[in-house]
């Protein structure tokens, strides 16, 4: 397996079954000679054991005290990066954490696994939204007590908010913190005319995050230049461990390998989301060209490029009583490019992957990919609906591996119940360009589950249990005939 690189390897997904879509002890431990307690005592460390399995890491010395699965990826001495989704400290839709973050059994199940690699360091890291509290989401995750456990026993362990703007609130007007970490923490990559947005850059003023200052989103993002900031931590790792809560998302359609990622980064002014504009008006933040709409992005362009403060505030209410007014009219609600014809944010997520899998720390790109990527997917308990902040739970019971993130993201969609071909982030991780995410097909994907070998196509939604999508891309995501739960249960163990 340390051939990791090649195709036939690379394009290789593994799925095991949980013992329930819940987190939590076992009714019984599993015998588990090679960890420290000699057993497996949660549903997540039996379903990742369950996973190295399937996967033949190590495969000689399976269950045997002397069993190092990791092993295989992670030589001794290395420098490993965990980057779990911490998007922020509570569940928008009220339905807790469990379906919004990477639970923490599932990162602890994988840190006992990776001690056991003897690295050198460990960074568990993430950029989450800059609303998040992220000391309050330690603490109701129990990511300080897990830290605390692991450093008892001799690994040297960091826990690193990867932001450099902190807001103090959740809405504009509340006073932020800005240059929370060092330049010097973070590597400069400008992927220029490489960029996947090159393309659709001729009028790059209008690249918006929906909460913050164009003008500064111009300085990182036009034609010719594109750059992004990413956690010196992460280009400096040996090894990046990819942990994402599979759910929906409203502006990607899903969110797991592959958007992920963009909490590698430490400002968002870096990470284009969509353009300015409906599509009728030639841009991607909404369908149609509803003219209160273009008033609210007006207002929220005016409000983000003012200090915090009472005026800051006052422009974004008026923002939201014009979309307010449009969705009286008959228009949606999205006003952040959250639907199915956003053709902006794709491309930033794949830019951020090629960047993390070939960067050199002086901030060039290798001909060759510089690191290994392990994607580790906690779908225990997924999301659906309106993702990424208002999931609710989707019960899917199970996790996944891969070596290429691309092939796990196509594995993830037919997973949900949803068509990879007709969702740009998936579909276009195979396309040719400079520095790619996948030098295979999806025809090439191999998937193992539940003792069978199947192809990609042949993955349905386990038990038949489809996810709700995104309300802005019901319609534009489905797999265009109903799943089989026969098919779909052939991955359970």
């Amino acid at each position: 397996m340390r051939d990791w690189a090649n195709p036939g390897v690379a394009s290789r997904v593994v799925v095991s079954r949980s013992a329930r879509p819940e987190y939590g002890p076992l009714a019984e431990p599993v015998a588990a000679p090679e960890l420290s307690g000699r057993c497996a005592t949660t549903v997540a460390q039996a379903a990742l054991r369950d996973l190295f399995v399937a996967w033949q890491l190590d495969g000689q010395r399976s269950g045997t005290p002397e069993w190092n699965p990791l092993g295989d990826l992670i030589p001794p001495g290395a420098r490993v990066v965990l980057k779990p989704n911490w998007v922020l400290h509570h569940n928008q839709s009220g339905a807790g954490l469990d379906c919004l973050v990477t639970h923490a059994s599932v990162i602890e199940a994988v840190l006992e696994y990776v001690a056991l690699t003897r690295p050198s360091e460990v960074v568990i890291g993430d950029a989450p939204l800059q609303s998040c509290d992220f000391q309050a989401l330690l603490g109701q995750c129990g990511i300080e007590s897990l830290a605390q456990r692991f450093g008892d026993r001799g690994l040297n362990l960091r826990i690193v908010d990867f932001r450099r703007t902190v807001l103090h609130g959740r809405r504009l007007g509340h006073a932020r913190s800005e240059n929370c970490r060092e330049l010097a923490d973070y590597v400069l990559f400008d992927l220029a005319k490489e960029s996947l947005l090159e393309p659709i850059s001729a009028d790059a003023r209008k690249f918006r995050v929906t909460v913050y200052n164009p003008d500064l989103l111009h300085r990182t993002h036009a034609a010719g230049r594109h750059q992004y900031l990413i956690a010196r931590e992460v280009i400096e790792a040996d090894v990046v461990i990819n942990l994402p809560k599979l759910k929906c998302h409203k502006k990607t359609c899903i969110t797991g390998a592959l958007k992920n990622l963009v909490g590698i980064n430490g400002n968002k002014e870096f990470l284009p989301h969509h353009r300015k504009g409906g599509a009728g008006g030639g841009g991607d933040c909404y369908p149609g060209n509803s003219w209160l709409k273009r008033r609210a992005e007006d207002l929220l362009d005016a409000a983000n490029r003012l200090p915090p403060g009472a005026f800051q505030r006052l422009l974004g209410q008026s923002a939201e009583l014009a979309a307010r007014g449009a969705r009286i009219l008959g228009a949606d609600a999205n006003l952040e490019g959250s639907w199915h014809g956003n053709d902006t944010i794709w491309r930033t997520c794949l830019d951020l992957h090629r960047a993390l899998l070939y960067g050199r720390p002086d901030g060039t790109l290798d001909s060759a990919p510089r690191r290994l990527v392990i994607t580790i997917a906690d779908a225990i308990v997924a999301g659906e609906g309106e993702g990424p902040l208002e999931s609710t739970p989707a019960p899917a019971g199970f996790l996944s591996g891969a070596l290429n993130p691309a092939a796990a993201e196509w594995v993830h969609a037919r997973l949900m119940g949803f068509d990879p071909e007709r969702i740009p982030l998936v579909r276009e991780a195979f396309a040719a360009f400079s520095y790619p995410l996948a030098t295979f097909r999806p025809a090439d994907i191999r998937v193992r589950m539940g003792g069978a070998e199947l192809g990609a196509d042949e993955i349905l939604p386990l038990d038949g249990r489809v996810f709700r999508p995104p309300s802005g891309w019901a319609g534009h995501c489905e797999l265009g005939r109903s799943p089989s739960a026969a098919v779909g249960a052939r991955g359970r163990a």
